[in-house]
C-alpha cells in the first residue's frame, strides 16, 4: 500500500514538473528537453569548441566536415535543462551547413527557433551559439594551417 501511494505521489510531482516546464519554455523546448538530438561525444572532431559560460555551465560542441559541409555534430553539456536544448538546436542548425552559413547561427536565432526562452536561460542560447562558432573557428585555422603546408 505505502509503495503505491508514493509511486502516485512520484507520478503526480512529475507530471507537475512537465506542465510547468511546458510552460515556462513551450512546447518545442520542451521536446527537445525529453529528447536531446545530436548529444554524445566525438573522437577526433575537424573543429571542437569548448567554452564555460558565465553561469559556470561547460558546452563543447565536435564537428565533421565532408565536402565543405557539417557531415557531423554532436554536443556535450554538464549544465542546466536550457544548456541542453540550445546546446541540440545549435547542432541540429550546423547539420549539413557550409562554414559561411554556420557564422549567421547566433544566440538570437536559437532562441526564435525555439519560440523564446525566459529572460534567465537566454544565456545558454549564447553559449551554445558562442561554443559552435569556437568549433568552426578551430575548423578553419586547421584549414589555413593546411594549405600554408601545401605550398
Amino acid at each position: 500500500m505505502m509503495t503505491d501511494d508514493f509511486d502516485d505521489f512520484t507520478r503526480g510531482l512529475q507530471s507537475q514538473v512537465y506542465e510547468e516546464t511546458r510552460k515556462a519554455y513551450g512546447q518545442v523546448a520542451f521536446e527537445r528537453w525529453l529528447k536531446p538530438l545530436y548529444m554524445g561525444g566525438m573522437r577526433d572532431p575537424d573543429g571542437y569548441g569548448r567554452i564555460i559560460g558565465t553561469c559556470g555551465d561547460r558546452m563543447e560542441i565536435f564537428l565533421r566536415f565532408e565536402k565543405n559541409r557539417v557531415k557531423e555534430v554532436m554536443f556535450q553539456t554538464d549544465g542546466c535543462g536550457s544548456s541542453t536544448i540550445c546546446g541540440s538546436f545549435a547542432a541540429e542548425l550546423a547539420q549539413g551547413k557550409s562554414p559561411e552559413e554556420i557564422t549567421e547561427i547566433t544566440g538570437e536565432l536559437i532562441i526564435s527557433v525555439l519560440g523564446g526562452l525566459p529572460e534567465e536561460d537566454r544565456h545558454c542560447a549564447f553559449l551554445a551559439a558562442q561554443t559552435l562558432q569556437e568549433a568552426l573557428d578551430q575548423y578553419m585555422k586547421k584549414q589555413l594551417k593546411g594549405n600554408r603546408s601545401d605550398k
